[in-house]
């Protein structure tokens, strides 16, 4: 079930100097911990349950004061129960967690204030309950939440609660209040030792105060992880997955000049008849179509391994093996390349039905030793590839146009992908001894159709 999409409350302080985007992660991650309270709340139940269900009953079943506990327990996982379905249901803002505190609170000292008439036993024999141990459990679930002001709530709750039980043991007799400063009576008797529930309070106040620093600071350090986690996730749409890991990774900042040698396969796309469209058709018509065109190309691209490098207007540039090394560079490449002007034949055929018939798409493939890494200055940094398989690659999707083909690769690039594993699909045409603009020696070609 998908959580309603809610206005953000005025309790959301704490994530108010956020960027909005971050603020909705970090919600979603407390509605998320709310869910898991309630579960937890649960378990405790059922946990607390079972373990009365099997002890020994000094009252008998029928009396008013045998029904207290069970009572007090069925409230208990009522109130879970409806707890859970609005953690599900809605968002759940300060108003309601702190009902929710204090509900808490008010059943789990009610259910131990019953019992010393459960065993018929003067008030004092509740402070001696093991049962006040959950207020710890209490507490700390409300650390799971991040948010200091819920813990301190509960621990101010729970020890506000405990002085007020022990002093209803005090003011309950008047004609004997059951102090004693004797260690050894108060632990074998219902004596009351006022510094042994001091201690408690203490403790229960320390337990609250270390739990809040811890999530202070844990918090900002969700904070930061959650706003890093956006951030890498915006620049994966600027920059390949790959780079954008290593940018938000790196320990160091990223200078101009970093760079790592590979060997790779690189992929030019570009349209034939886009600029004279740009020049006639409205704004929004060019970049309607070049939108739809690179929907269709990227997803190929890196369906294959493959990362974008640049869109250079409507030409794509795509990098097999530069951003992460790939042992089968070139099979995927020749597979993309082969599967980018199959989709391109479709596209230009819709393209040619709506009366932009002078539109087609042009492909190129070359590989070999590249450089990959950072280019700029201090103020401008870009993540490129460098090197003869870049310029060459280039070089041949403009040749297209003098072959008189739709795509070309490398030879030896062809020859490097059917060794990997690569199985061509289509109609596949040699070219010997091919001369390419800007190259200084005849190459090679494989002419993909």
């Amino acid at each position: 079930m998908e959580l309603k999409r809610i206005k953000p409350a005025a309790d959301d302080d704490a994530n108010a100097d956020l960027p909005p985007a971050v603020r909705q992660r970090i919600v979603a991650l407390q509605d998320s911990s709310e869910r898991m309270i309630s579960w937890i709340q649960l378990a405790i139940f059922v946990l607390f349950g079972a373990l009365y269900g099997l002890s020994r009953q000094t009252v008998p079943m029928t009396t008013e004061i045998w029904l207290l506990t069970p009572a007090a327990i069925l409230l208990y996982l009522v109130f879970t129960l409806i707890r859970l379905a609005l953690s599900y249901r809605t968002r759940m803002g300060f108003g309601m967690l702190a009902g929710s505190i204090l509900i808490d609170m008010t059943l789990l000292y009610s259910l131990i204030w019953s019992f010393h008439l459960q065993y018929m036993q003067p008030a004092s024999f509740y402070l001696k309950a093991p049962t006040q141990q959950y207020v710890y459990i209490f507490i700390a679930l409300r650390a799971l939440r991040f948010e200091v002001r819920y813990v301190v709530l509960a621990g101010i709750a729970a020890a506000l609660g405990w002085l007020a039980l022990t002093f209803y043991v005090v003011v309950a007799d008047p004609h004997d209040n059951m102090i004693t400063r004797d260690y050894v009576r108060y632990l074998t008797s219902n004596s009351v030792l006022v510094g042994a529930e001091v201690d408690k309070i203490v403790t229960i106040a320390a337990v609250t105060a270390i739990l809040a620093f811890a999530i202070h600071g844990a918090r900002r350090m969700m904070t930061q992880a959650v706003t890093g986690t956006h951030a890498r996730e915006n620049l994966s749409r600027f920059f390949a997955p790959e780079i954008a890991r290593h940018i938000s990774r790196s320990g160091d900042a990223i200078k101009a000049g970093d760079g790592e040698a590979r060997e790779a396969a690189i992929l030019q796309l570009d349209v034939r008849g886009f600029t004279r469209l740009a020049s006639t058709a409205s704004p929004q018509e060019v970049m309607g179509v070049l939108a739809d065109y690179q929907r269709r190309m990227v997803p190929i691209i890196q369906r294959h391994g493959g990362a974008i490098d640049k869109f250079l207007g409507d030409g794509i540039m795509a990098t097999f093996g530069a951003t992460r090394p790939l042992e089968d560079y070139a099979a995927r490449a020749m597979a993309a390349l082969e599967e980018c002007m199959a989709t391109a034949a479709e596209w230009t055929a819709e393209q040619a039905a709506l009366g932009r018939s002078s539109l087609a798409v042009n492909g190129a493939l070359a590989s070999g030793r590249i450089v990959a890494g950072a280019v700029g200055d201090a103020t401008r940094l870009e993540y490129t590839v460098i090197g003869d398989a870049v310029n060459l690659s280039a070089k041949l999707e403009k040749h297209n146009k003098v072959q008189g083909c739709r795509a070309l690769a490398l030879k030896e690039t062809y020859d490097a992908a059917c060794a990997q594993g690569y199985e061509p699909r289509g109609e596949h045409r040699a070219l010997t001894g091919v001369s390419v603009g800007g190259v200084a020696l005849p190459v090679d070609l494989v002419a993909v159709a």
